[in-house]
């Protein structure tokens, strides 16, 4: 019998060749000048828009899995732009009743980011005993999450943990193959004063409420702003994963994505909720958990999910139990004024 030990190494080797196969088409593309090549539109599913970019890593998903992973121990491999609704059975043939194990992946995380050089984009997986459809977030047992560097960067840092083990976190160093251990340290702050705290409004729909949710949580737990000062900042990261990661490394301090909340007030308005966070965008909290993060669902419960590629997820991040103390109360306040929770 395989244990989820034995599968640490063999889901981080698949990580390495994404990781690589993108970086690669990245600066192949930049230096022959087609990086608008990488950006064009390959499919429009109902969960997000595909990008020729993503195929690239998505090109190495089943082919790595089956070899690295399936063949020490059958499972379902879940990832958006897969057949039969996302979902797939390792190795191919395999009955789904002998997978013994639910594998969840977003093989890039931070397209939009990555494919114009901005910022840095992730490869996320977690893994959970297969339950069937049953399945949830709250049942995954070991997470993993590699960054794709932009091209002028040389180290890519990649981190994992399994429940109640802690966390493994390691840099390498692209030009030298140097591969360090790396410390990370959720921020150890009591206010968010001073430091980033962000409501995500990446997208045109809802950000007048969601700006307006931020500003009252900040006017709340800090007081009015003072001229001249700056009493709070934010970072509007369009990477779940590299939002956990400023949570895990200690660079921001609470992070809340509340997009499906704002549903009743778009379908008020005639319009459509958009883009939000899916079950593979939130597959690695495990990782932050495992180092102090705390993570809830908007309400302040448990978060948790089927592992598919459809449902819609909110959740809010807070480096240390201060920090929730002091904005959770104000956050809750200003969702149940606007009707958006019912606590």
């Amino acid at each position: 019998m395989v244990t989820i030990e034995q599968l640490v190494e063999p889901i981080a080797r698949v990580h390495d060749r994404m990781r690589n196969a993108v970086v690669a088409a990245t600066e192949g593309a930049v230096l022959s000048q087609r990086t608008p090549d990488l950006s064009a539109i390959d499919a429009d599913d109902a969960g997000d828009t595909i990008y020729a970019i993503d195929r690239v890593s998505e090109e190495q998903l089943i082919e790595a899995f089956e070899s690295e992973v399936a063949s020490l121990s059958p499972l379902v491999l879940i990832a958006e732009g897969l057949p039969d609704g996302g979902s797939v059975v390792l190795p191919r043939g395999t009955p789904a009743e002998e997978a013994r194990w639910r594998v969840i992946v977003d093989p890039i995380d931070g397209t939009r980011g990555l494919m114009y050089q901005k910022r840095s984009a992730w490869i996320l997986t977690g893994v959970a005993p297969d339950l069937g459809a049953s399945t949830g977030l709250r049942d995954i047992v070991f997470a993993i999450q590699t960054e794709v560097p932009l091209i002028k960067q040389h180290l890519t840092d990649q981190v994992w943990a399994l429940r109640g083990q802690g966390v493994q976190a390691w840099r390498l160093d692209r030009t030298t193959g140097l591969r360090t251990h790396l410390h990370l340290q959720p921020s150890r702050a009591t206010s968010i004063d001073h430091g980033f705290a962000t409501v995500a409004r990446f997208f045109p729909g809802a950000r007048e409420t969601l700006a307006a949710i931020d500003d009252e949580v900040a006017a709340a737990v800090l007081g009015p702003v003072k001229p001249g000062k700056a009493a709070c900042f934010e970072d509007q990261y369009i990477s779940t994963g590299g939002q956990l990661y400023e949570l895990m490394a200690g660079h921001d301090r609470f992070v809340a994505d509340l997009r499906p909340l704002t549903e009743v007030l778009l379908a008020a308005k005639g319009m459509a909720l958009g883009l939000c966070c899916h079950p593979y965008d939130i597959c690695t909290a495990l990782i932050a958990e495992e180092l102090g993060v705390i993570v809830t669902a908007p309400d302040g419960g448990t978060l948790d999910a089927p592992l598919d590629v459809a449902h819609d997820v909110g959740w809010v991040g807070y480096a240390n139990a201060a920090i929730r103390s002091t904005v959770e109360p104000a956050l809750l306040r200003s969702l149940t004024r606007r009707g958006l929770l019912h606590v």
